[in-house]
């Protein structure tokens, strides 16, 4: 396991809702949202990979374990909880789920505390979306979708759906428009059970130039028991000329642009 030990750790609360956030380096800020099961081993790693890249991250604690490594064993139920948890609303079209305003309290506080441009904001998979819906907030400059996966792809229309609001999109536009606002996203060709190819399609048609989307081979992916998803953490092949180590790097590239 991985304890994390090289992590530092404070409680934040937001309209009653306490959670446990890590927090790790020096430099611009940038706020990472976990995938099921939790803080596994493989985001925890990712982490490092952005602290080693010159920011401070934040990271909350918001479902399952800490320092695990992921295996469909733990990633299954944890997901099933999800789908239960009055704070995700998993097949939610048009709108985001309750857990999203914690979020944006949470950036709220790391602005304020950092100060300078802004922060950077990181999603992953369950959590890929809340990387757009913070940006309603300006002090939110870098938001990177990583294989946004709600609402769950149950139906053709939820496929192309994406969990955010309209208002999100229409401030989107407004600050691409006005501020020059850019979103990175990255996604697998060959992920047919949580973020398809029509989920990509909508970011473009509503985000226009502001949207950079990223999609990788399926044979590009680390081989894991599931079909490949997780483009940065666990189908990740850290190794020059790989691309997923491409994807990671544009990633690192795209927070220094927007936040230094």
């Amino acid at each position: 396991m991985d304890l994390l030990a090289d992590f530092t750790t404070f409680a934040f609360t937001h309209a009653g809702r306490e959670r446990t956030v890590y927090r790790k380096g020096a430099g611009p800020a940038v706020l990472i949202m976990h995938e099921v099961p939790g803080i596994s081993a493989e985001v925890a790693r990712f982490a490092r990979r952005v602290v080693d890249a010159g920011f401070t991250v934040f990271m909350p604690r918001m479902f399952g374990p800490v320092g695990v490594k992921t295996t469909p064993f733990n990633r299954v139920p944890e997901l099933l909880k999800l789908c239960v948890n009055r704070e995700f609303h998993v097949l939610a079209e048009n709108r985001s789920s309750p857990i999203a305003d914690w979020l944006r309290a949470l950036a709220r506080h790391i602005h304020q505390e950092m100060g300078g441009r802004g922060i950077g904001a990181v999603g992953m998979c369950v959590t890929g979306n809340f990387a757009l819906t913070l940006t309603l907030d300006p002090w939110v400059l870098a938001p990177v979708m990583g294989h946004p996966s709600f609402p769950l792809p149950i139906t053709r229309a939820k496929a192309a759906a994406v969990h955010v609001t309209p208002e999100t999109f229409v401030n989107a536009r407004r600050r691409i428009t006005e501020e020059g606002l850019k979103v990175l996203a990255v996604r697998f060709h060959g992920d047919a059970l949580f973020c398809r190819a029509a989920r990509f399609a909508t970011l473009r048609r509503e985000l226009g130039d502001g949207f950079e989307g990223i999609e990788l081979p399926a044979k590009s992916a680390k081989p894991q028991p599931e079909p490949p998803h997780s483009v940065l953490t666990i189908n990740l092949i850290d190794r020059e000329g790989e691309p997923t180590h491409e994807a990671v790097e544009r990633v690192l590239s795209f927070l220094s642009e927007r936040l230094r």
